[in-house]
C-alpha cells in the first residue's frame, strides 16, 4: 500500500473527524438537522453533510467534499469558514498535491495549488 496514500488518507479523516467532534449548534431546536460525517476509504470519498428537516424544506447539504484521485487530494467542497485547505496543508498534505476542485479549470493555473 502506498504510504503517501495512506498519510492522505489518515490526514483527511483526522481534520473532518476534528470538525464534525465540535458541537452542532443547531440555531431552531423545531428543526431536524444533523451533521454527518461519511468516510469510504475504498474509494476515497470523505465528506461532512447537513441532512434533515428545516420547517417543511429538505435540507441535504454538503459542507465538506473531498476525494483523492491519482494520488491528490481534490476539495470538491468547503461550504464553511474553519480553512480547511490550510488545515490539510498544515498537517501535512503538499500544496502540490492539492487540487481545488471547486475553482473552474481554467482558474486553477492562477492559484498556488494542483490543477489535476
Amino acid at each position: 500500500m502506498d504510504s503517501k496514500l495512506e498519510n492522505y488518507r489518515s490526514i483527511i479523516i483526522n481534520v473532518l473527524q476534528k470538525y464534525a467532534d465540535m458541537p452542532y449548534t443547531n440555531p431552531n431546536p423545531e428543526n431536524e438537522l444533523e451533521e454527518q460525517l461519511l468516510i469510504d476509504t475504498k474509494h476515497d470519498h470523505y465528506q461532512i453533510l447537513n441532512i434533515g428537516w428545516q420547517g417543511t424544506q429538505r435540507v441535504y447539504y454538503p459542507i465538506f467534499h473531498i476525494d483523492i484521485k491519482n494520488g491528490k487530494v481534490w476539495v470538491q467542497e468547503d461550504a464553511s469558514d474553519s480553512d480547511l485547505v490550510g488545515k490539510l496543508e498544515e498537517q501535512g498534505i503538499d500544496k502540490a498535491d492539492i487540487v481545488l476542485a471547486f475553482q473552474a479549470p481554467y482558474n486553477r493555473p492562477f492559484t498556488d495549488y494542483a490543477v489535476a
